[in-house]
Protein backbone atom coordinates (compact mmCIF):
# COMPACT_ATOMS: atom_id res chain seq x y z
CA UNK A 1 0.00 0.00 0.00
CA UNK A 2 1.34 3.26 -0.87
CA UNK A 3 2.18 5.89 1.85
CA UNK A 4 -0.24 8.63 0.60
CA UNK A 5 -3.28 6.08 0.98
CA UNK A 6 -2.41 5.86 4.70
CA UNK A 7 -1.44 9.52 5.30
CA UNK A 8 -1.84 12.76 4.06
CA UNK A 9 1.60 13.36 2.53
CA UNK A 10 3.10 17.13 3.03
CA UNK A 11 6.09 17.95 0.91
CA UNK A 12 7.98 20.99 1.32
CA UNK A 13 11.55 22.50 0.44
CA UNK A 14 13.79 21.04 2.67
CA UNK A 15 16.69 23.86 2.59
CA UNK A 16 13.85 26.28 3.52
CA UNK A 17 13.95 27.98 7.01
CA UNK A 18 10.09 29.02 6.36
CA UNK A 19 8.94 25.70 5.10
CA UNK A 20 10.64 23.60 7.77
CA UNK A 21 9.41 25.79 10.83
CA UNK A 22 5.76 25.50 8.91
CA UNK A 23 6.98 21.70 9.23
CA UNK A 24 7.69 22.04 12.87
CA UNK A 25 4.13 23.30 12.93
CA UNK A 26 2.17 21.20 11.31
CA UNK A 27 4.07 17.73 13.71
CA UNK A 28 3.03 19.72 16.77
CA UNK A 29 -0.52 20.36 15.64
CA UNK A 30 -1.29 17.17 13.83
CA UNK A 31 -2.93 15.24 16.97
CA UNK A 32 -4.23 12.85 14.92
CA UNK A 33 -0.58 11.37 12.97
CA UNK A 34 -2.53 12.61 9.65
CA UNK A 35 0.14 13.42 7.91
CA UNK A 36 3.51 12.10 6.87
CA UNK A 37 5.99 14.74 5.48
CA UNK A 38 8.81 14.84 3.33
CA UNK A 39 11.33 17.46 1.39
CA UNK A 40 10.57 18.25 -2.31
CA UNK A 41 14.60 17.26 -2.73
CA UNK A 42 14.48 13.59 -1.26
CA UNK A 43 14.57 10.55 -3.32
CA UNK A 44 12.10 8.95 -1.86
CA UNK A 45 9.69 11.82 -2.41
CA UNK A 46 10.48 11.83 -5.87
CA UNK A 47 9.50 8.73 -6.31
CA UNK A 48 6.40 9.26 -4.64
CA UNK A 49 5.96 11.96 -6.94
CA UNK A 50 6.14 9.24 -10.12
CA UNK A 51 2.74 8.76 -9.41
CA UNK A 52 1.45 12.26 -10.23
CA UNK A 53 1.45 14.69 -12.69
CA UNK A 54 2.90 17.54 -11.03
CA UNK A 55 3.49 20.54 -12.24
CA UNK A 56 7.27 21.38 -13.19
CA UNK A 57 7.44 24.58 -10.56
CA UNK A 58 6.55 22.54 -7.77
CA UNK A 59 9.95 23.53 -5.41
CA UNK A 60 8.21 27.04 -5.03
CA UNK A 61 5.43 25.24 -3.33
CA UNK A 62 3.94 23.26 -0.58
CA UNK A 63 2.67 20.40 -2.25
CA UNK A 64 -0.32 18.22 -0.38
CA UNK A 65 -0.89 14.53 -1.67
CA UNK A 66 -3.73 13.15 -0.08
CA UNK A 67 -4.42 10.31 -2.45
CA UNK A 68 -4.89 10.76 -5.71
CA UNK A 69 -5.69 14.64 -5.02
CA UNK A 70 -2.89 16.93 -5.27
CA UNK A 71 -2.71 20.07 -3.94
CA UNK A 72 -0.49 23.58 -3.94
CA UNK A 73 0.40 26.46 -2.70
CA UNK A 74 -2.40 28.01 -0.38
CA UNK A 75 -5.02 24.96 -1.38
CA UNK A 76 -2.60 23.04 0.48
CA UNK A 77 -2.05 25.14 3.36
CA UNK A 78 -5.59 24.96 3.77
CA UNK A 79 -6.11 21.34 3.40
CA UNK A 80 -3.30 21.02 6.25
CA UNK A 81 -4.80 23.82 8.41
CA UNK A 82 -8.70 21.71 8.04
CA UNK A 83 -6.62 19.00 9.81
CA UNK A 84 -5.15 20.26 11.96
CA UNK A 85 -5.89 20.38 15.99
CA UNK A 86 -7.22 23.66 18.10
CA UNK A 87 -8.51 26.37 16.14
CA UNK A 88 -6.36 25.91 12.57
CA UNK A 89 -9.44 23.83 11.51
CA UNK A 90 -11.27 27.26 11.06
CA UNK A 91 -8.84 28.47 8.52
CA UNK A 92 -10.28 26.11 5.78
CA UNK A 93 -12.77 28.99 5.10
CA UNK A 94 -10.76 30.71 3.44
CA UNK A 95 -10.88 28.13 0.47
CA UNK A 96 -14.32 30.09 -0.92
CA UNK A 97 -12.05 32.75 -1.44
CA UNK A 98 -10.54 31.74 -5.27
CA UNK A 99 -6.88 30.73 -5.81
CA UNK A 100 -6.56 34.07 -8.26
CA UNK A 101 -6.78 36.07 -4.79
CA UNK A 102 -4.88 33.92 -2.57
CA UNK A 103 -2.01 32.55 -4.61
CA UNK A 104 -0.54 35.86 -5.62
CA UNK A 105 0.36 36.58 -1.82
CA UNK A 106 1.67 32.91 -1.43
CA UNK A 107 3.76 33.31 -4.45
CA UNK A 108 4.99 36.44 -3.20
CA UNK A 109 6.14 34.89 -0.08
CA UNK A 110 7.76 32.14 -2.15
CA UNK A 111 9.75 34.23 -4.03
CA UNK A 112 10.81 35.89 -0.96
CA UNK A 113 11.25 33.07 1.61
CA UNK A 114 14.89 32.48 1.43
CA UNK A 115 15.45 36.43 1.77
CA UNK A 116 13.65 36.88 4.82
CA UNK A 117 14.16 33.45 6.62
CA UNK A 118 17.13 32.52 4.99
CA UNK A 119 18.20 29.15 3.49
CA UNK A 120 20.08 26.16 4.85
CA UNK A 121 23.31 23.86 3.05
CA UNK A 122 21.53 20.65 3.43
CA UNK A 123 17.83 19.03 3.94
CA UNK A 124 16.10 19.20 7.44
CA UNK A 125 16.81 16.10 9.21
CA UNK A 126 14.26 14.93 11.49
CA UNK A 127 15.14 14.46 15.36
CA UNK A 128 14.72 10.95 16.88
CA UNK A 129 10.82 11.97 18.26
CA UNK A 130 10.42 12.96 14.94
CA UNK A 131 11.43 10.32 12.96
CA UNK A 132 7.84 8.54 12.37
CA UNK A 133 6.43 11.52 11.26
CA UNK A 134 8.90 12.02 8.35
CA UNK A 135 8.73 9.58 5.07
Amino acid sequence: MRIQDQYKVVLFDGVCNLCNNAVDFIIRKDKKNRFKVGALQDEQVKEILEDYTIDSDYLDSLVLIDGDQVYYKSTAALHISKNLGGLWPLLYGLVILPTILRDPIYDWVARNRYRWFGKKETCRLPTEEERNKFI
